[in-house]
C-alpha cells in the first residue's frame, strides 16, 4: 500500500504542480513520445540481459508491491525452528535430525513452521547445512567460509534483476532526449507554419525529455532500489540462520545459539529476547 501511495505522490506532485502553475495538460498528451521512450528502453533491456534475467523481471516487479516477506512474526518462526532443531540435536544427537532434513516436507519438525516450509530457498539452505552436521562436519570456520561463499553467490544472482532495472533507469533520461530530438526534427520540417503551430510542436518534443527524466527518477529508479532492499532482506534471513548454526557448532545451548541468530537481525524486525523466550518455551517437544 505504501508503494502505491508513493506513486500517487509522485504523479500528483509533478502534474498537480504543473496544473497549478497554469500549464495545459493537452500538450502533455504525447503518446508517440512515450512509445519511443518505452519501446527503446524495453528493447535495450532485452539486448543487455540474458533470458533468465528477463524471465525474473516481472516476478521481481510484483514483489515490490507485495507486503514485506520478512517481518517480526516470520523471524519468530525461524528462531523457533532453529531452537527446536538445535534442542533435538543436543538431546538426541545430530543423527536425530537426519530424517527431518532428508524429507523436510514429511517432517514432523518442519511441518510446525509452515511459512518457513513454503520458502524453498531457505528450507534448502538450512537443510543442506544441518545435513553437513549430521555427516560429521565439526569445523565452524570451514562451515562459515562455505556459508559466506554460498550467500555471496545467492546475492550475486539475486542482484541481476535490480542491476538491470537500475541500468534501464540510468538510460531513460538519454532516451527522453532522443525522443525530444526527433520531435525537434519534426518541427524543423514545418518551420514555415505559424508560431502557434511551431510552439505546440516544440512543446510536444520537450515532453520526451520530461518523460525520460520522470520515468527514471520518479518510477524505475526507485523500483530498482526497492528490489535491492528485497534482496538485502533475503540475505539477512540466511545470515540469521548462519549465526545460529555457527553458534550451535561451537557447543552453545539452544537458547544461546538462537540468541546469536536474533542478534544478527535488523532492529525493525528483531523480536526481543523475552518474545523469543516466551515463544520457544511454549513449543511442544519433537
Amino acid at each position: 500500500m505504501l508503494k502505491f501511495a508513493g506513486l500517487g505522490v509522485v504523479i500528483f506532485s509533478v502534474f498537480g504542480g504543473f496544473g497549478l502553475a497554469g500549464g495545459s495538460f493537452a500538450i502533455l498528451i504525447q503518446p508517440l513520445e512515450l512509445v519511443i521512450i518505452a519501446g527503446a528502453a524495453i528493447g535495450a533491456y532485452m539486448i543487455a540481459n540474458r533470458g533468465h534475467v528477463l524471465g525474473h523481471t516481472v516476478g521481481n516487479l510484483g514483489k515490490i508491491f507485495a507486503p514485506p516477506k520478512y517481518n517480526k512474526d516470520s523471524y519468530l518462526e525461524l528462531l523457533s525452528l532453529l531452537y527446536t532443531a538445535f534442542k533435538l540435536a543436543k538431546t538426541k544427537g545430530m543423527l536425530a535430525l537426519e530424517q527431518h532434513v532428508e524429507n523436510p516436507r514429511d517432517s514432523t519438525l518442519f511441518s510446525r513452521f509452515p511459512t518457513f516450509l513454503n520458502n524453498q530457498n531457505a528450507m534448502v539452505f538450512l537443510c543442506d547445512y544441518l545435513r553437513l552436521l549430521t555427516l560429521g562436519t565439526d569445523n565452524p570456520h570451514e562451515v562459515e567460509a562455505l556459508i559466506d561463499e554460498e550467500i555471496a553467490t545467492f546475492r550475486e544472482e539475486a542482484m541481476h534483476v535490480p542491476h538491470a532495472v537500475q541500468g534501464m533507469a540510468d538510460g531513460l533520461p538519454a532516451l527522453g532526449i532522443v525522443a525530444a530530438v526527433l520531435g525537434v526534427i519534426k518541427t524543423m520540417a514545418i518551420i514555415d507554419q505559424p508560431p502557434a503551430v511551431i510552439g505546440a510542436s516544440i512543446g510536444g518534443a520537450l515532453v520526451g525529455t520530461l518523460l525520460g527524466v520522470l520515468l527514471s527518477y520518479g518510477f524505475v529508479g526507485p523500483m530498482a532500489l526497492a528490489m535491492k532492499q528485497d534482496v538485502d532482506a533475503e540475505m539477512k534471513y540466511l545470515l540469521c540462520m548462519k549465526a545460529g548454526i555457527l553458534a550451535h557448532m561451537q557447543g552453545y545451548a539452544p537458547a544461546v545459539s538462537v540468541e546469536f541468530a536474533r542478534k544478527a537481525l535488523n532492529s525493525d524486525v528483531r523480536p526481543t529476547f523475552y518474545e523469543v523466550e516466551s515463544t520457544v518455551s511454549a513449543l511442544p517437544p519433537v
